[in-house]
């Protein structure tokens, strides 16, 4: 058995993030669709956007470190938003179905959040000064998305759900 080291490990989670990124990439036009609240609608589509700048940034990553783009399955990101698709059937049409998806992708944003910390992190270890730039591009978008949510779940989206079921 080889010796894994964490140029390996750095190179595995690569492969995790780019598939949770693509993933996600499908799955927000559903949850703009499906959300009620105008803001939300407008933050999954805003959040669409960058995440296409993510994963182009991954493609860059994969090609400073010399590897060719391909994903891992990650199960995590898969159960993160199999739930954020059960909200959407389960609660369409009810006061709380915004919540909900807000919910779900907060989820998904501290799932983000983490790798993205951590590749960051292992980055800079292995001296990959580029990829630390272009994770830490990427941290603060996702950490600015989840800040967003949250701020949208406290100033509308949970107190109308709230009123609504009272």
């Amino acid at each position: 058995m080889t010796q894994k080291t964490l140029d390996d490990l750095f190179h595995d989670t690569l492969k995790d993030i780019y598939y949770a990124e693509r993933k996600i990439l499908k799955t927000l036009p559903k949850m703009a669709r499906g959300a009620q609240d105008p803001k939300l609608k407008a933050a999954f589509e805003k959040h669409k956007d960058e995440t296409e700048g993510q994963v182009e940034r991954l493609q860059q990553i994969f090609e400073m470190i010399g590897k060719r783009p391909r994903a891992k399955t990650c199960p995590a990101i898969d159960g993160i938003i199999d739930e954020g698709e059960e909200i959407l059937e389960e609660f369409k049409g009810t006061p709380a179905l915004d919540a909900g998806l807000l919910a779900a992708a907060q989820a998904v944003e501290h799932y983000e959040i983490s790798r993205y910390g951590t590749l960051r992190a292992w980055a800079q270890q292995l001296g990959h000064r580029d990829a630390v730039t272009l994770l830490n591009a990427t941290l603060e978008e996702e950490s600015d998305t989840d800040d967003a949510l949250t701020k949208l779940a406290e100033t509308a989206v949970n107190a109308a759900a709230s009123k609504k079921a009272a």
